[in-house]
């Protein structure tokens, strides 16, 4: 029988223990750092509801229903290109063996390392009237003007439109390509039995997922885009949040901008959850778990060589070619000078970012692996939200939270040194650094750590003598990878670097909006070079975990998760 003195007991035992553990330091720095990486978002909301005076009505008559349209249209058309490149090529590599196929399985993902802003400038220089394409042309018809051809204007929607489909399909192909390599053999056996194709019946179902993920992806960095369209004169949201707060000073508006453009991630957002939301289709059979790639030779072949080629030859391979052609012709006039200080700027920040986004991600993941609750883990997941958002609308955030600093703590912060920029950095890319560190983490058994307790030491020798070494791996690749971000990153770098700091992307910036382009070729191609490593890397290991899928024993009964796909 309980007494009532027992459950009294019980009570107040268990209301120390949860208050023990909300006091916890540990908990506590996961608290006050997730606040202070939601600070933004929330000073952005906070601000967009307030007064802004006359300059709303003004943008709601005039440029924003031109805003709201232009950036649907080039969303809508970057969805169809990058759905047409990355699903065509997932599907031909995964299931098919053609000439060159196994070069195209990494390959495909090399346009992911050039930034949108420099392919968008090489591609003007390649198509403009004085470029050499339109050159040979009138060469070939002696043409004599413009007045005598129709070409199309590079500078425009369009243009735009098939510029980031060329950078951005990757995100698409890698997550297709791993679902297509999952799908169960059986079920392409029973398309072919009934007549269906397996391709619109089995595989394009189970991969729709992964599809949506990966389309997700390619929207939230369509919306976010600012070199691409400023450089093609395509007002978007995100473009007139620049041109309000730095055209027309007016950060309220900027922020009611931001407001809107959050609506549009929130809507992105909405639909991957619903993508992933838990479905599990179960392969029963224990015969050839999956399906075999099938060889072709001949034309058909060739004609599938063809089709991949074309998105590295459009995403990649002619870029790059132009700006490694504009920096052997410049060899002798560069300013290295000005160059070398903007790298070093750049792998200054980018050091710096890459210390704490990654230290922040291992301890976020730590906390909530060992000593976190349910109401922790839902705020460090609000945290890495802001992977999702622009870097306009977080420039923004950062510029009124530390507004907000200054006045209450009488320190200018946003003038002197890069603290705002590395902030932004942190609010930026968080999701990288913790998303990466929380794969290792699901490699690390619990009893470990169980067993480091029972042998009588602290959590933080544990983590220093058991964890750590564990997650070196995970560690060296999220750094990888956050580095490549923060290099690539050009809005929020230009709102918030300090006078005359530039990095490289900010100093390509500068020369290729002045259609200067052969003097920034040398920086553009730095960028790109370091962005190669981390992809292969990506490349190869989702390879092996598609090779390992593909070895796993027959004889057992598998399960595919459409989630995991």
């Amino acid at each position: 029988m309980v007494r009532a003195s027992d459950l009294k007991l019980g009570t107040i035992e268990g209301a120390f223990a949860a208050l023990a553990r909300l006091l916890d330091p540990w908990a506590v720095g996961v608290f006050l750092i997730g606040l202070f990486i939601v600070a933004p978002l929330a000073a952005i909301l906070w601000v967009a509801m307030g007064d802004g005076g006359d300059i709303w009505p003004h943008l709601a008559e005039t440029v924003l229903p031109r805003y709201v349209a232009n950036t649907l249209m080039l969303m809508l058309g970057v969805a169809a290109g990058t759905l047409t490149l990355g699903v065509g090529s997932a599907w031909l590599v995964s299931r098919y063996k053609f000439p060159g196929s196994a070069l195209f399985a990494w390959a495909l993902l090399l346009p992911a390392a050039v930034p949108g802003y420099i392919i968008a400038y090489t591609y003007t220089d390649f198509l403009e009237y004085a470029g050499p394409v339109q050159g040979l042309l009138r060469d070939i018809f002696a043409w004599r003007s413009a007045r005598d051809y129709w070409f199309p204007e590079i500078r425009s929607l369009g243009g735009a439109i098939a510029v980031l489909s060329f950078v951005l399909y990757p995100y698409v192909y890698l997550t297709t390509r791993t679902a297509f390599q999952n799908t169960p053999s059986s079920l392409f056996e029973v398309c072919r039995l009934h007549g269906r194709s397996p391709f619109f019946r089995a595989a394009l179902p189970l991969a729709r997922p992964g599809i949506v993920a990966g389309l997700s992806l390619v929207m939230m960095e369509t919306i976010s885009d600012f070199g691409t369209v400023e450089f093609f004169a395509v007002e978007t949201l995100t473009l007139g949040i620049f041109n309000t707060w730095l055209g027309l000073n007016n950060l309220p508006g900027a922020a009611k901008l931001s407001g809107v453009l959050f609506l549009f991630v929130m809507v992105l957002l909405l639909m991957e959850l619903y993508a992933r939301r838990r479905q599990r289709f179960h392969e029963t059979s224990s015969k050839h778990k999956f399906e075999v790639v099938m060889k072709v030779d001949g034309w058909r072949g060739w004609l599938m060589t063809g089709i991949c080629a074309v998105p590295l030859i459009l995403g990649f391979i002619l870029p790059v070619g132009v700006l490694t052609n504009f920096v052997m012709k410049g060899l002798g006039s560069f300013d290295y000078a000005a160059i070398g200080l903007a790298a070093w700027h750049s792998l200054q920040v980018a050091a710096i970012a890459v210390a704490v986004i990654v230290s922040i991600g291992l301890f976020f993941n730590l906390v909530i692996a060992y000593r976190g609750g349910t109401f922790l883990k839902g705020l460090v997941y609000l945290g890495i939200c802001g992977y999702a958002m622009p870097g306009a609308i977080l420039a923004v955030g950062t510029v009124i939270v530390f507004a907000g600093l200054e006045q209450g703590l009488g320190i200018s912060l946003l003038a002197s040194g890069t603290t705002a920029l590395i902030f932004a950095y942190a609010v930026r890319f968080m999701a990288v650094g913790y998303g990466t560190v929380n794969a290792g983490m699901q490699r690390v058994p619990n009893r470990l750590m169980e067993a480091g307790m029972v042998l009588g030491r602290s959590f933080r020798a544990n983590i220093h003598r058991i964890v750590l070494p564990l997650l070196r791996g995970s560690l060296i690749a999220a750094a990888l990878l956050v580095a490549v971000d923060v290099l690539k990153e050009l809005p929020m770098t230009l709102l918030l670097r300090p006078f005359n700091f530039e990095t490289l992307a900010t100093y390509v910036y500068q020369f290729a909006s002045d259609e200067l382009l052969e003097e920034s070729s040398l920086a553009a191609l730095m960028i790109v070079l370091v962005g190669i490593g981390p992809l292969i890397f990506l490349s190869t290991a989702a390879g092996k975990v598609g090779a390992i899928t593909h070895r796993g024993s027959p004889d057992q009964n598998s399960g595919v998760d459409e989630e995991g796909a």
